[in-house]
């Protein structure tokens, strides 16, 4: 099972779209990750907002890939307002 999944950032609400095969694994390295170039290191500690589950690695890319357009974050801010 794969997942296509967004986070929302404590520290400035900014939002993260990404996919994985763990989703609990993945929220942890993006949380305790020290690589201070990385995006969600530098906006972090994030939360996750939404998810959404998907029986292909590529059916999650692709949903994840929506995510980042316009369209997507409209999509994004519906579900999770």
């Amino acid at each position: 099972m794969f997942y296509a999944y967004v986070l929302k950032s404590r520290k400035n609400g900014k939002f993260y779209s990404g996919h994985t095969e763990n989703l609990e694994r993945r929220i942890s390295e993006h949380n305790t990750n020290k690589n201070k170039k990385n995006f969600t290191c530098v906006n972090g500690p994030w939360d996750l907002v939404f998810f959404e589950t998907f029986s292909s690695r590529a059916e999650a890319m692709k949903q994840e890939k929506f995510f980042k357009t316009g369209r997507g974050r409209g999509y994004i801010k519906e579900k999770v307002n």
